[in-house]
Order: structure tokens, then sequence, then C-alpha cells
């Protein structure tokens, strides 16, 4: 069983830089890839950045490549999205997931645990 819990969002202009962290117990966080996934008003959850198991690897939406960075720090069962050069399109609930697979393309359905959400707005 893995519990996760995000933090660090909230109310930000554009341009604006934020950083959010999940917080995962369980004692098994270096099995999971994780990823962080968003669903703004009136959208489907959307992917918005995943990475591998050892940190090695990462990947992103088009929405946010070069400007949200994905990392994680195995020994402190912790992954962080920076989140820079915010747009008010990046406005959504921030989740974070964890997957026990090596695999980077699946949605988030494949995905075995889910936080609760942080919420990030910003304004223009």
């Amino acid at each position: 069983q893995v519990q996760l819990v995000e933090s660090g969002g909230g109310l930000v202009q554009a341009r604006d830089s934020l950083r959010l962290s999940c917080a995962a117990s369980g004692r098994t966080f270096s099995h999971y890839r994780m990823a962080w996934f968003r669903q703004g008003p009136g959208k489907e959850r959307e992917f918005v950045a995943t990475i591998s198991r050892s940190g090695d690897t990462t990947y992103y939406a088009d929405s946010v490549k070069g400007r949200f960075t994905i990392s994680r720090d195995n020994g402190k069962n912790t992954v962080f999205l920076q989140m820079n050069s915010l747009k008010p399109e990046d406005t959504a609930l921030y989740y974070c997931a964890a997957v026990d697979s090596i695999y980077r393309r699946i949605g988030p359905s494949q995905y075995d645990y889910w936080g609760q959400g942080t919420q990030v707005t910003v304004s223009s």
C-alpha cells in the first residue's frame, strides 16, 4: 500500500513559479514510476509529466515541456514538480500518481495510487 500526499499548490500570477511536492509512504517508493496529472475546470484529467523509477528519465506533455521539471528523491520518498513561467491555462488540480511499472506510455487508468491533489491557480 502506498499513500501519496501532494503539497505546494497555491494562487500565483502568470510568469510566476511554483514547486509541488508529493510525499509517499510505503517504503517501496523506488519501485514506482511516478507522474503528475492535472485536471482543469471542465476538462478531463490530463498527463503532465512522468519520471522513471530511478529518476534517470523524464517525459513531459508538450504543453509544459521546457517550463516544468519533474524530479524525485528516492531517499526522501518524494517527487517534485517545478513549474516555471506559469500560464493561466496551467490552472488545475494537480495530482501525483504512482504505478508499479517500468513503462512510460500508460494512461491514468493504469496508475495504482493517487494523491488527493493540490490546487494551482494562475491569474493573468
